[in-house]
């Protein structure tokens, strides 16, 4: 049964879904058809690029988010430490804790990873730079802001896939924990990730 779909980013929940489960060369039509419940021409109508415009309009909706959530309170917020809080607490919401995979990391690791490099190199650079900022703004040494930054988002990211590989969300979940005791230590206690 097709669905009404007035808007474009109506869509892009969804399509991020299809290229979660199977990345982008295996989200074939069908996968997408089944998930949008839209038609091929309404597919294309909404997407003239066909699978490829979806995945860079996909990826834009994230990085937006993420811009909006956490790469911009990480910048701006005068207390780097409550910013640092605010972003495990936003992560753990936004991965659902642990259950939904990086779809930017998805792409990062296969075979599309030179078609979409901007946007990806992107995302994990600000990243790293908006922590490493709140960091310094927290008191941790501005010489070694960048390396705790660094690590923290590794962790994040390898967490994910470790609690997907593992099937155990609580791998993400412990990790959060471990990076709020890492990163702000003597800042004034811990997130509850839940």
């Amino acid at each position: 049964m097709a669905r009404t779909v007035s808007e474009r980013a109506d869509i892009l929940p969804l399509l991020g879904e299809v290229f979660r489960e199977h990345g982008f060369e295996g989200a074939s039509l069908a996968h997408i058809t089944a998930r949008t419940g839209l038609g091929k021409g309404s597919l294309y109508h909404f997407f003239p690029g066909g699978k490829e415009e979806m995945a860079a309009a996909v990826l834009a909706e994230i990085d937006l988010w993420f811009e909006t959530n956490v790469f911009a309170p990480l910048r701006t917020e005068e207390d780097g430490a409550a910013a640092i809080r605010d972003m495990l607490a936003r992560t753990d919401a936004y991965f659902r804790s642990g259950r939904r995979v990086c779809l930017v990391g998805v792409f990062a690791l296969g075979e599309v990873r030179d078609r979409f490099s901007q946007a990806v190199q992107s995302y994990f650079a600000r990243w790293r730079e908006a922590l490493a900022a709140a960091l310094i703004r927290a008191g941790h040494p501005a010489a070694a802001a960048g390396e705790e930054a660094e690590d923290a988002v590794l962790a994040i990211q390898g967490a994910l896939v470790l609690a997907r590989a593992l099937d155990d969300a609580a791998v993400f979940t412990r990790t959060l924990a471990r990076l709020d005791r890492r990163l702000l230590q003597g800042f004034g206690g811990t997130l509850d990730p839940h």
